[in-house]
Parts: C-alpha cells; sequence; structure tokens
C-alpha cells in the first residue's frame, strides 16, 4: 500500500482516504479472485474499462458504513470507536464543492468527445476548439476545465483512453447506483442482493456485454440520479417504507 509506515514506536496509521483505497484496491482483488470463467483472458479484470471500477468503486462504499466503522476504526490508544459525530462530519465534508467538481470533469469529457467527432482536419486551431465548445456548453466562466486540451494526455494517449475520459464518471454512476440497491433494500448487508453482484458482476469476468451483466444484477440499467445523491446535488436516498 502507498502510506506511510511506522516506526519502533508509532504503528502504521491509516487516514481515512488511505482506507478508503484500501477498500478500492481490495475490490480489484476479489474482482480477480472469484472470476469463475473459463479463459484467462475473459476473466477478473479484463473488462471493459468502464467496467473495471465498478467491483473497486461500489467496494468503497462499505467502508463509510457505521457497522464497519464501528468494528474496524478504532482509536489506536484508547480502542474506542470512532464518535459518530465525528463519522457524520467526515461523511459532510466529502460531499463540499462536489457542483464545482462535477462540472470541471464534465468539462474535458465532453470536450475530449466532440474533438474526436471532428471529420478527418489535418490541423486544427485547438485553444479556439475549446473555446467555442466551452461556450456551447454554456460552461460558467468561474469554472475551468480540470484538464486544458494542449496538455490532456488522455486525448491520444492511445485507443483505450482516446474520447473514453467520461468513462470515470460512468464508473462512478455504476457503482453509486449499484450500492443503492443495497440502500433501497434497508439493508447494505443485503445477502440476496449481494449474491446478485457476486453472480453477474465479481464472477462473472467479461462473458457477457457489460450492459446486460449490469442489467442482470441490478434489474434495469443504472441511472445518474444515484451519482447526485453520492454528491450531494440531491436528497439522498429513503429506504424502504
Amino acid at each position: 500500500m502507498n502510506l506511510a509506515k511506522g516506526d519502533e514506536k508509532q504503528p502504521c496509521l491509516l487516514s481515512f482516504d488511505d482506507a478508503r483505497t484500501l477498500f478500492h484496491e481490495f475490490g480489484h482483488a476479489l474482482h480477480g479472485l472469484l472470476s469463475d470463467v473459463t479463459y484467462p483472458l475473459l476473466s477478473g479484470t479484463n473488462v471493459a474499462r468502464d467496467f473495471v471500477e465498478l467491483p473497486s468503486q461500489v467496494y468503497e462504499h462499505w467502508l463509510e458504513q457505521k457497522e464497519v466503522l464501528a468494528r474496524f476504526a478504532l482509536h489506536f490508544e484508547t480502542n474506542e470507536p470512532m464518535p459518530e459525530a465525528l463519522l457524520e462530519k467526515l461523511l459532510s465534508a466529502r460531499q463540499f464543492n462536489q457542483g464545482f467538481a462535477t462540472v470541471e470533469y464534465t468539462a474535458s469529457a465532453v470536450v475530449d468527445l466532440a474533438l474526436h467527432l471532428v471529420p478527418g482536419e489535418e490541423s486544427i486551431d485547438i485553444i479556439g476548439f475549446e473555446k467555442k465548445e466551452l461556450k456551447r456548453l454554456g460552461l460558467p466562466a468561474s469554472i475551468t476545465m480540470r484538464h486544458r486540451t494542449p496538455h490532456f494526455q488522455h486525448i491520444f494517449a492511445g485507443d483505450h483512453y482516446a474520447a473514453g475520459y467520461y468513462s470515470y464518471l460512468w464508473s462512478e454512476i455504476l457503482d453509486a447506483d449499484g450500492f443503492a440497491a443495497f440502500e433501497e433494500s434497508g439493508d447494505v448487508f443485503d445477502p440476496a442482493i449481494a449474491k446478485r453482484l457476486h453472480d453477474h458482476i465479481y464472477a462473472a469476468g467479461y462473458l457477457r456485454d457489460p450492459d446486460e451483466a449490469y442489467v442482470a444484477f441490478r434489474g434495469r440499467m443504472a441511472e445518474p440520479e444515484a451519482l447526485l445523491r453520492k454528491r450531494g446535488l440531491v436528497a439522498p436516498i429513503a429506504g424502504p417504507a
């Protein structure tokens, strides 16, 4: 893990971001460990770029559950669990400035897509193109693109990235919508939903189109509203009546 090691007197302590990274990478590990397919070429994380992040990102959500933190987020000296008030502050802070972050990311993703739709021209005024596209999008003057086009390496870094910057945001829609299935049930450890997640996502590799795999798990395609809830841009989900 990419974290600061302790010394003889100080144990190795994880920040909340370190812990989230641990859950994220373990989600990738589970994707490989639970794979149940015949051919390695289609196993584990050998799936589409936006789909490879679903098992890792959806697993991050369990880090924030009170049942998990009450058991594992213990003070290294007193062994007391994280106070609930501190947890609420921590989770609320994650939604700070998400409107800005969402728009600045989306601006870069849409410009990336638009640039790859330009028909075979030998040269292009990239600054002029960017300015024109952002004006068309109505990007507020107070928000800039996360990556300005001249140094936006994703654009032509290879076939796996070209016109694909949006995929990170789509992956986050998938993980937010996927975890919402557990929230809607009223039990974030619901065994029946977990089995569908296992069978159609973690174990399935690339046996079927990702859309089909997700629908088999969720019963429908992912909806962007789940991401807006995760980022605090709409009201949180209500559990079962």
